[in-house]
């Protein structure tokens, strides 16, 4: 996936200033694909200057004028011969599970210690996550289309967020016996 995708998704979603789509995308699509504010912007007009994207400057009350950017018809055709293509599966790489299983050469009190903190960042993220669900999704059967692929999405987050606490959990127990 490029970035490309990822800023079509959101701008179909609700067409937005560069500030407000970085920010947004933050909040959103960032907790899976993140993106600086700088590679925002470059990609904006990447998609602008391939036709993928238009914009219109409009004004605001008492503040500098926003540049808005909405999906063309040719990136509409874009994203959806993207979202068509076959996804290739995706590879685990994970930096900690090398670290976890190269522990009994090096500081493993350090890396317990890394551990530790990064349950509490899983625990922080999970606790928004469910804070999420509970706002905008009381009722998720209730669900359907757009609203439903917000959900499932979100749902992803919390078990991958679960996966985390419990695997993390487990190192950090079996090293305190």
């Amino acid at each position: 996936m490029a970035l490309e995708h990822a800023l079509l998704v959101s701008l179909r979603e609700q067409p937005a200033a560069g500030l407000e789509l970085a920010r947004r995308f933050d909040r959103s699509i960032g907790f899976f694909w993140s993106a600086t504010h700088q590679q925002i912007y470059k990609v904006l007009r990447r998609m602008q200057a391939d036709g993928w994207v238009t914009s219109e400057v409009v004004g605001q009350d008492g503040r500098r004028e926003k540049t808005v950017y909405t999906v063309t018809a040719t990136g509409e055709r874009a994203l959806a011969a993207w979202i068509a293509e076959t996804t290739p599966p995706e590879a685990f790489r994970s930096e900690l599970a090398v670290k976890l299983r190269g522990a009994s050469y090096g500081d493993r009190r350090a890396l317990l210690t890394d551990v530790e903190k990064r349950l509490d960042d899983h625990r922080v993220r999970l606790a928004h996550y469910e804070s999420m669900r509970d706002r905008d999704y009381p009722d998720p059967d209730q669900l359907a289309a757009q609203q439903l692929d917000h959900y499932l999405v979100l749902r992803g987050g919390l078990l991958m967020e679960q996966f985390w606490i419990q695997w993390l959990t487990e190192y950090l127990e079996a090293h305190q016996r």
